[in-house]
């Protein structure tokens, strides 16, 4: 492809994602940390949270570090971690609740054992903003609570005291916390709202370290902070928020210290998974490491991801890699079950407009997992529930876009126990003796609720003929990486490409590879995985010549550095192909 070509080409894909002046333009494509990370003293109580946090240091008070158990939470507590340690501070304890035994937030026994272990302080990490009575009785018995999360506050009625009111009749509900940090709050001036929870607890960091150092509490060298990015952006690409303005910022830069992490945890897994880390990009945090982190909390204890991030030495990180990798294994096979068990019990012919199903021997934390590929399959929303011999069994549920989920979940009526959750995807509890009722429940919600169109499973940037796929086209594309949720991988109509040979492979021949030639007689390999059966490369065969929906990328494995497409979908076959070019 021709520099005019590819400036082109860079344009479009520009346009396509809302990026047009010469501002826009510079900023997206040159990222930089002076000027594109926020003064952290702008969120909402931060200079309050600093000067108690440092008071709590200088007088050795016990802290507890409270996160979440996700790929969210589980970073965000390695950044507190790894502060403390920096500053020599060791009278804390890092804290992650277990997802089965005590649930999303925080909990009054836990609060009761800090109490008694003689804590005085609590930061919590992307968790806590609508744990109000919780936060009350921390409050109540001298645990003071340093809030730090990225969750939507909750909305009350204006029958008690505001927060800030928002809309006629509602009012945001804060929890009595000493402080509330999250970006999310309604008298934010923070110039960005998307930051996901590890990176506010980053920005807590950086606050912390400027005034410590100013203050003489401890003295750090200036930008030590950078190297906590890898955690940033192991949280901001796998909590799926906008990488977008400072997401955007925290993840270029963080894959750079990534690429180059002296974490025992992360070298270990780079050489159990055969990845050259310093070639570490967002799909290997997304499909790789990610599902790592959150099989500790799905399958077993939450903490051990924990231990992932932060081993001391090769030989504790070699075996909790082996230990998670092997969990990884175990929740692929029951998801895979859980999604074959539906598929064989529903017919697509009986299948209703929402797709309910459950059994009580279903692991609840795997559910969601299925809820997506179901939802991604037959284009609708999808509840499953399990839970075992608990009278209130819990499930989760996933949208095709086509309805608001948490909206669906209300018009059901009382239905439900408990749910909650955000546009795509929440989560519910239901009581045996109601569960028989929630499809026709749901059918019915669902008959009277506004639709919308749903949610496209990809958008096509531009056409690009085959023989324009080459390293000059990848490296044009790369300048928009990091590729994630707000900038997607751009996609491209492939509108002629001869199949040469069609190859199956992997252990259950469930991979396809479509060796393609060009109208020049170049050839190039088209790759999806897990799609042996799927209906978009079913009826391709050898001889035929095909349009394709694809994406571009690089093949490192085993160090090739082959350029190759990854299919998307199959347009059409048996179309003309010209080869008077």
């Amino acid at each position: 492809m021709s520099p005019k070509e590819t400036d082109v080409l860079l344009g479009v894909l520009l346009a396509n994602r809302g990026i047009v002046t010469e501002k826009e333009r510079e900023e997206f494509l040159h990222p930089q940390y002076a000027t594109g990370i926020h003064d952290p003293f702008l969120l909402p109580d931060m200079e309050k949270a600093v000067v108690r946090i440092l008071s709590a240091i200088k007088s050795n008070e016990h802290i507890v570090l409270f996160t979440d158990y996700d790929t969210d939470g589980t970073p965000a507590g390695v950044i507190l971690r790894d502060f403390l340690k920096q500053i020599g501070y060791t009278n804390f304890q890092n804290y992650i609740p277990h997802r089965y035994y005590e649930g999303y937030g925080l909990n009054i026994e836990a609060i009761k054992k800090f109490k008694e272990d003689g804590a005085r302080l609590m930061i919590t990490a992307d968790c806590g903003i609508s744990n109000i009575s919780e936060v009350r009785f921390a409050e109540e018995e001298g645990i003071n609570v340093i809030l730090t999360d990225h969750h939507l506050p909750p909305v009350q009625c204006l029958q008690v005291q505001p927060h800030n009111i928002k809309n006629e009749g509602e009012c945001e509900m804060l929890p009595p916390a000493y402080a509330v940090i999250n970006p999310k709050r309604s008298d934010n001036k923070y110039p960005f709202d998307g930051l996901c929870g590890a990176g506010v607890a980053f920005k807590l960091v950086t606050a912390l370290l400027a005034r410590g150092n100013e203050t003489g509490v401890f003295a750090i060298k200036n930008g030590w902070e950078k190297w906590l990015l890898d955690m940033a952006s192991i949280a901001t690409v796998c909590d799926r928020v906008p990488l977008r303005g400072e997401n955007r910022v925290l993840v270029r830069f963080g894959l750079t210290v990534l690429q180059k992490s002296p974490r025992a945890g992360i070298r270990e897994f780079c050489r159990a998974k055969k990845i050259t880390q310093k070639f570490l990009n967002e799909d290997d945090i997304g499909f790789s490491i990610g599902p790592y982190i959150n099989a500790a909390s799905r399958m077993d204890a939450p903490i051990k991801a924990f231990h992932f991030l932060t081993a001391e030495t090769d030989e504790d990180a070699r075996g909790i890699v082996a230990e998670l990798g092997h969990l990884n294994d175990q929740r692929k096979g029951l998801v895979a079950s859980i999604i074959k068990e539906v598929k064989h019990r529903v017919a697509p012919e009986d299948m209703k407009a929402v797709l309910v199903a459950g059994n009580p021997a279903w692991h609840p934390g795997l559910l969601g997992l299925a809820a997506n590929t179901l939802t991604e399959q037959f284009r609708r929303p999808v509840f499953l529930w399990g839970g075992g011999e608990a009278p209130v069994l819990k499930g989760s549920c996933r949208s095709d876009g086509s309805v608001h989920i948490v909206e669906l979940m209300r018009r059901a009526g009382d239905v439900f126990a408990d749910f909650g959750g955000h546009e795509f995807s929440g989560g519910f509890s239901v009581t045996r003796e109601k569960v028989h009722t929630l499809r026709d429940a749901l059918a019915l919600a669902h008959a009277g609720i506004e639709k919308k169109a749903p949610k496209k499973p990809y958008t096509i940037d531009c056409e690009l003929p085959l023989e324009k796929v080459d390293w000059d086209t990848y490296q044009t594309i790369g300048a928009l990486a990091p590729f994630g949720e707000g900038n997607p991988k751009p996609v491209f109509l492939i509108p002629v490409a001869e199949v040469l040979q069609k190859i199956l492979f992997g252990k259950e021949k469930n991979h396809v590879k479509l060796i393609l030639r060009d109208a020049r007689g170049r050839r190039i390999s088209a790759i999806q995985f897990f799609a042996g059966k799927s209906e978009v490369v079913a009826g391709v065969r050898a001889g035929q010549t095909i349009s394709l929906i694809a994406n571009l990328e690089r093949n490192i494995f085993g160090n090739k550095g082959e350029l190759r497409l990854r299919i998307v979908d199959i347009k059409d076959t048996n179309i003309r192909m010209d080869t008077n070019q």
